[in-house]
């Protein structure tokens, strides 16, 4: 137990040491987090307060975009900690850290992950910063401002995660997406909701889908509906 209590502590010092190089502060913080740690938690919700502020900011760059990456792996992480959590008392702060990183649905690249990872329970509690950030993405792509990755499709993949939880709010976050966004990718993501959820908007949905997407979505949507038969 003491090694161990001396270990977190090392990530700790590294991961706070403004002397120490990024790529090691940035992988203290990931794994601090991976482990349900408090101070992994409390370091990704400082980050996603001051993204580009970060000092590991562009330590990691994703190779399909060139943006950075390491919100998309702290995602992950925080993903990954639910082991740990109820172990050492973090869930809080786990939910807390999964909220900050929604607020930055819209202006920070999350390799498709951040709709995949969160669970029902967090998405009731963050369904207002998801609302939000759908909100102010959409508002950016009917502005017609220059996007640095394949935004529409990260929103409708948080509007996927909302599914499960409540199927019309879903259609309806994915729908603003689609109405000035509809790329044969986010189309293809937007499918996910059909799988998840079911009742009326969720047929409505999937056969709006079927009117303006290609064979594979129209493919999907059927696989989607016979399964849920």
């Amino acid at each position: 137990m003491d090694q161990e209590r001396d270990r977190v502590a090392g990530l700790v010092r590294v991961m706070n040491d403004p002397g120490a190089p990024a790529m090691d502060r940035f992988l203290a913080c990931r794994d601090l987090t991976e482990e349900g740690e408090a101070a992994g938690f409390e370091a990704v919700i400082r980050a996603a307060g001051d993204p580009e502020g970060t000092p590991w900011y562009d330590f990691s760059i994703d190779r399909k975009f060139s943006v950075d990456s390491t919100f998309s792996q702290l995602a992950l992480a925080v993903d990954v900690s639910h082991y740990e959590v109820e172990e050492k008392g973090t869930a809080a702060l786990r939910e807390q850290a999964f909220r900050a990183l929604v607020r930055l649905a819209d202006t920070q690249y999350f390799e498709d992950r951040l709709g995949e990872m969160i669970d029902s329970a967090t998405v009731r509690a963050a369904l207002g910063e998801i609302k939000e950030a759908i909100g102010r993405g959409v508002r950016a792509l009917a502005a017609g401002e220059k996007q640095r990755f394949d935004l529409a499709t990260q929103l409708v993949d948080l509007a996927c995660a909302v599914a499960p939880v409540d199927g019309p709010t879903s259609v309806e976050l994915a729908m603003s997406v689609l109405r000035v966004s509809s790329s044969a990718r986010t189309l293809e993501h937007a499918v996910i909701i059909v799988y998840r959820a079911e009742g009326p908007e969720i047929r409505e949905f999937g056969e709006y889908l079927t009117t303006v997407g290609n064979e594979r979505v129209r493919t999907e949507v059927r696989e989607a509906f016979e399964g849920s038969q």
